[in-house]
């Protein structure tokens, strides 16, 4: 279930390319190709879950992947004005999600009871 989420996440990055441009931080050079880099990123993490010998190294480049996207939900929340077609709750419940979603990485990545 997880690795089809950030499958079809990263693709998302190409077909809505314009949504993810229009978040990206004003202090990140080269948005365009941050924007697909991420995008390859999520698709390599959730191919990665998929196969027991690379499923805890994908599990941490997502976590930590999760973890520099918090850049991104800080600059949206410091700039709500920016962004009013996403009420406020849903601003803060996406960047409280990123704890769920980096928990649930980590507990996808661990086989036989260990991540690595």
């Amino acid at each position: 279930m997880q690795a089809v989420l950030y499958i079809g996440a990263g693709i998302n990055h190409f077909w809505h390319d314009r949504f993810y441009l229009h978040i990206m931080p004003d202090h990140y050079a080269h948005p365009r190709l941050l924007v697909a880099l991420s995008g390859v990123a999520e698709i390599a993490g959730g191919l990665g879950l998929l196969l027991p010998a690379t499923r805890g190294y994908a599990a941490v480049g997502l976590a930590l992947m999760l973890v520099g996207y918090f850049d991104v939900h800080i600059f949206m929340l410091s700039h709500a004005e920016r962004f009013p077609e996403v009420p406020g709750w849903v601003l803060w419940g996406r960047l409280a999600f990123q704890f769920v979603l980096i928990a649930w990485a980590l507990q996808a990545g661990r086989v036989s009871g260990r991540l690595l």
